[in-house]
């Protein structure tokens, strides 16, 4: 998403996937909707959200290792006209790969979702106010933050709203990747959004082998 984009209705998701269309027309207006939060969920995404561990990857045996680090170097490759600077872009899949496990999601479909809120922008801020690479709306911080939106331009403050907030919305669409990714957009049940995350998702699918 980003400043004074519409939404488009004749966005092809195929065209998204492919990396065919613009940067303006791979952009979506919306953004999460503000529901009341019953304690227990507010008190669980509090403590996740609040959880100071570094993004630094660990793992049970050497193969594993071996097998990130294979990930790491083809999406590196892949992300390289989007960020450049090999530093900035290691630094920035380490921390997509350890927030994305943490919160127990695929970490292509949060690259997916991240390519088409932002482009992968990390002050992208969106005409509803959404912000950051996942386009977090700022009521979050107020919910379950300390209610200071600016933290969300830090790169992984918003990587961990955005998939906390995934998470949750997948807990309560009781796992349908579909319904959640409208929850998330702020437009449930409509398929231009989801189909366009999904397409975009096949671009950062890595075999693990």
């Amino acid at each position: 998403m980003t400043v004074g984009v519409t939404r488009r209705n004749c966005l092809l998701p195929s065209l998204v996937g492919l990396g065919l269309l613009s940067v303006q027309e791979q952009s979506w207006a919306g953004g999460q909707i503000e529901e009341p939060l019953i304690d227990s969920v507010r008190t669980a995404l509090t403590s996740a959200i609040h959880n100071a561990a570094p993004p630094v990857p660990e793992f049970a045996d050497t193969e594993s290792r071996l097998r990130y680090l294979r990930w790491m170097l083809a999406m590196s490759e892949r992300l390289k006209k989007k960020k450049p600077n090999l530093e900035t872009r290691k630094e920035f899949l380490q921390t997509v790969w350890y927030e994305s496990k943490r919160a127990g999601l695929d970490v292509a479909l949060v690259l997916g979702l991240i390519q088409v809120e932002s482009n992968f922008r990390k002050y992208a801020v969106s005409w509803v106010g959404a912000r950051g690479y996942m386009q977090v709306m700022p009521f979050w911080t107020r919910s379950i933050g300390d209610g200071d939106p600016g933290k969300l331009f830090h790169m992984q403050t918003n990587l961990r709203f955005g998939c906390v907030i995934l998470r949750h919305y997948l807990d309560r669409e009781k796992g349908d990747q579909f319904m959640a990714l409208g929850r998330y957009n702020g437009s449930r049940g409509k398929p231009k959004y989801p189909d366009a995350v999904f397409a975009a998702k096949r671009i950062w699918d890595y075999q693990l082998v």
